[in-house]
């Protein structure tokens, strides 16, 4: 079973290594190998004037800052097909978001790099249409291939999971990763800013277990309240190790 987590965006050294300390602790207490996950640039935010992080360049820096001190693996998402290689350098995992998992170009470059690549399905997509994204980047090189369920669009400002995605994705892909904190999102709508119920983030996780996902991606933050973006979807920090420890025994 693999797990994913770490904050939405990358906001300080000080936020990275808070949680990746965290993380580090629930390895060694639950024998996982939690991968962190952080993002050096949202590109996708509501508004303009949302932070955004502190950039390819910074943001690659910090992130190769967790691995050297805590000796963590690292995921990361790219938005634009130049930027798979010098990720490629520092992460294991290169993430396509669900917007651009039909970039051509993206998953291309990701593939090329000889990392691991997880394609976040898109909102708009069923899981069976995952088949092309997921052909794109094998016949360009991937070696290892993830899907991501991440819900759908539901009329407006909503999400809906259809938990049959997953063994529809898991016809096509070994692991499926149940995105459990993007899935309870309430798109656009906190007033130009994304909305979310993250009291349902455990739910998510374990219907998706029972559907048969074997992968985990939870963005977490020591304080959702006051995170830099995706605040009201986010499962708080200190509540991980229990979310994990009850997915490992069920």
């Amino acid at each position: 079973m693999k797990f994913i987590a770490g904050p939405c965006v990358i906001e300080s050294a000080e936020l990275l290594d808070t949680v990746a300390e965290k993380i580090v602790a629930i390895n060694r207490e639950l024998g996982t190998d939690i991968i962190f996950k952080a993002s050096f640039d949202k590109a996708n935010r509501t508004s303009l004037s949302s932070f955004r992080g502190p950039g390819l360049e910074k943001g690659l820096l910090m992130l190769q800052d967790v691995k050297s001190k805590w000796g963590l693996k690292l995921l990361t998402d790219i938005h634009e097909s130049w930027q798979a290689a010098p990720v490629g350098e520092v992460v294991d995992v290169i993430q396509i978001p669900a917007f651009l998992c039909r970039q051509t170009d993206l998953l291309v470059a990701a593939a090329k790099t000889g990392k691991i690549v997880n394609i976040k399905k898109a909102q708009f997509l069923s899981g069976v249409d995952m088949k092309y994204p997921y052909e794109k980047a094998l016949n360009s090189g991937a070696k290892e291939i993830w899907l991501t369920e991440r819900g759908n669009i539901y009329g407006y400002n909503n999400l809906v999971v259809d938990f049959r995605n997953i063994p529809d994705m898991l016809g096509i892909a070994p692991t499926v990763v149940m995105d459990c904190t993007h899935s309870v999102q309430r798109p656009g709508a906190a007033g130009g800013k994304t909305g979310g119920n993250r009291e349902f983030v455990p739910s998510m996780a374990l219907a998706a277990k029972a559907f048969g996902a074997n992968g985990f991606f939870f963005e977490v933050h020591p304080d959702p309240d006051n995170a830099k973006s995706d605040g009201p979807n986010m499962l708080k920090l200190d509540d991980l190790e229990s979310l994990i420890k009850k997915l490992l025994s069920c």
